[in-house]
């Protein structure tokens, strides 16, 4: 079964989160040695929107490792479906 959401590693601290069609929905950063998602979204210019997008009510989640299984279940159970 795929995972519902994929993770890219940006640097040792950074991974953007996309859903399985590439939309870009946030970022886990490695804060004080816990990675948090930050909620990202788009405006209808294409600008970046900080803390909004289809996952802005999990902004700040926080989790032990970005492990791509635990970020999806996580995330998309909280929103109660997958996006």
């Amino acid at each position: 079964m795929a995972v519902p959401l994929q993770l890219v590693p940006i640097n040792a601290a950074v991974v953007s989160v996309h859903t399985a069609d590439g939309a870009h929905v946030g970022s886990l950063k490695l804060v004080g040695g816990v990675w948090k998602f930050k909620a990202m979204g788009y405006d209808a210019d294409g600008r970046m929107e900080p803390g909004h997008g289809p996952l802005t009510e999990q902004h700040n989640m926080q989790f032990a490792t970005p492990d791509a299984a635990e970020v999806s279940a996580r995330l998309l159970g909280a929103q109660g479906s997958a996006l």
